[in-house]
């Protein structure tokens, strides 16, 4: 299964992303004082959202009506089921932000 790494020791940091036959600029901030990630979205130079909180097992951009966003659905999941939150421990050691296909099944 396909995940989107997180260098945690770069952050606050931007990556490029190919998803959607386009291409994406995500931007990773850390909140320290209350142990949270957020992820800014940025499409051909413009903003489309910023502060989404990452937030465990719900999609990354679910409230966001824009059909700009990508289509694939990314979620912060633990496999292991270890845990069930995103924190500073858990990101990148057992959870990981999966990539889900949308749509992929043809109905």
């Amino acid at each position: 299964m396909e995940y989107v790494e997180i260098e945690k020791d770069l952050i606050p940091y931007r990556f490029e992303i190919s998803l959607s036959d386009a291409v994406f600029t995500f931007e990773v901030h850390y909140n320290s004082e209350y142990d949270f990630f957020t992820v800014d979205l940025e499409r051909d130079g413009e903003i489309l959202v910023t502060g989404n909180k990452l937030v465990y097992g719900v999609p990354l951009f679910t409230h966001c009506v824009d059909d700009r966003v990508p289509q694939e659905e990314i979620i912060p999941y633990d496999e292991s089921g270890i845990h069930q939150e995103v924190t500073w421990a858990t990101l990148g050691e057992t959870v990981f932000l999966y990539v889900f296909e949308g749509d992929s099944d043809g109905e």
